[in-house]
């Protein structure tokens, strides 16, 4: 009987452990600086916020059972909207940092990005000793991780940063400055729609785990790693890859 009882317990909690990836058809609003392309950005012809970000949160939510509902938010404001309950999570290509995870909960990263400089196509040549040495100006996104690599490489009194990524591209075009740290995942939708006038011409900057990110302590963390070992095990999260960026 004793045996019995121990069986049937272990069996309890196996099923408890099942049951706490189904959210149950919970429907979650996420926040997202819809301005990153291929990250997220929203469709001029539909009006729908699409993306690689995008499609890795529903496809985890089919397999946890829940409803993704995006709120197009600017990415200087977005945490703090977040922890304000303004929106259950955020996906918008966020660096996991030791400094973030003091103030907030990540998922497991669900692909790695490193940064590049985009520069016109004029210098697309260039090392970057050779922009380090001729004392170029870089331009990013205000508190981004990008923004951090690019003080570290040209000192902050070299760099320009702006709200938003099309702002620090405008920039880099008008020749305000002479290349722009980005995601590397990013710049090569940018490449294609500056084709010609602007090159990812410097690679590898500083390598980056990007997660979802959560208020401190939230149950759905866990359930959100869940789904997304999930669509890691059976595939999904490498068709995604290979659909924005052609590989795994």
């Amino acid at each position: 009987m004793k045996k019995f009882v121990v069986t049937l317990a272990l069996a309890m909690l196996a099923a408890g452990a099942a049951q706490a990836a189904d959210l149950g058809g919970k429907l979650l609003k996420i926040g997202s600086d819809t301005t990153s392309p291929p990250m997220e950005s929203v469709d001029p012809a539909s009006g729908q916020i699409v993306g690689f970000d995008i499609d890795v949160v529903n496809a985890i939510c089919t397999k946890i059972h829940c409803q993704a509902e995006f709120v197009t938010t600017g990415w200087d404001g977005i945490f703090a909207a977040l922890d304000q309950g303004n929106f259950d999570l955020v996906a918008s290509g966020v660096s996991i940092t030791d400094e973030r995870k003091k103030a907030m909960d990540f998922s497991d990263p669900y692909i790695v990005n490193s940064q590049v400089i985009l520069t016109r196509a004029e210098d697309q040549g260039m090392t970057l000793e050779q922009f380090k040495a001729q004392g170029r100006k870089l331009s990013a996104q205000a508190n981004t991780t990008d923004a951090q690599v690019a003080e570290g490489l040209v000192g902050k009194e070299n760099v320009a940063a702006y709200d938003t990524f099309s702002a620090a591209i405008i920039a880099l075009k008008n020749k305000d400055v002479d290349g722009v740290v980005i995601n590397g995942a990013n710049a090569a939708a940018y490449e294609r729609e500056f084709a010609g006038q602007l090159v990812a011409a410097i690679k590898g900057l500083q390598s980056d785990p990007i997660g979802l990110v959560f208020r401190r302590g939230d149950a759905n963390a866990a359930a959100f790693n869940e789904g997304l070992q999930e669509i890691k095990k059976d595939g999904t999260l490498d068709k995604l890859i290979a659909k924005y960026w052609g590989l795994k």
